[in-house]
């Protein structure tokens, strides 16, 4: 799953630090780059994610996307 993010997250933030534990509060990631990964999310994936999922912190890293993911592909 973290390659897939990973990918994903390559796709959608141009020069993507694989290795940045703050994406959102660093600024690499911004509102929109989260609304284009749920949607890719989604498409690629099948996985929907909640607007109670729809969190910084769940944004933050590669590692707490892959688990927000992961959670909501159980549900």
């Amino acid at each position: 799953m973290i390659e897939k993010v990973i990918e994903l997250l390559e796709d959608i933030i141009p020069d993507f630090d694989r290795e940045n534990e703050a994406l959102v509060d660093s600024g690499e990631m911004t509102s929109l780059s989260v609304l284009q990964l749920i949607a890719a999310i989604d498409d690629e994936l099948d996985v929907q994610i909640p607007p109670s999922d729809i969190r910084p912190e769940n944004f933050n890293s590669v590692r707490s996307i892959a688990a927000v993911i992961k959670k909501n592909m159980e549900e």
